[in-house]
């Protein structure tokens, strides 16, 4: 059961109209860092939660839902 987290991600950006760099900017990484998270399939829970507050999504839903 895989949770395609970083496309996730990458859409809920895409939704709200944000950038790479806006996202960069919320969380504290480099904009660079945020295409790498795009690509990811796993990710740190402390992480998770600051993008989840930044982008005013549960994230950790999409976990709890693969797992009904």
């Amino acid at each position: 059961m895989q949770v395609p987290i970083g496309q996730i991600i990458r859409e809920e950006l895409r939704r709200h109209g944000k950038t790479n760099h806006w996202l960069a900017d919320q969380i504290h990484v480099n904009p660079r860092t945020i295409n790498k998270i795009f690509l990811k399939n796993t990710i740190d829970t402390h992480q998770l939660l600051l993008l989840s507050k930044a982008l005013e999504v549960d994230f950790f839903r999409f976990y709890s839902d693969a797992l009904n």
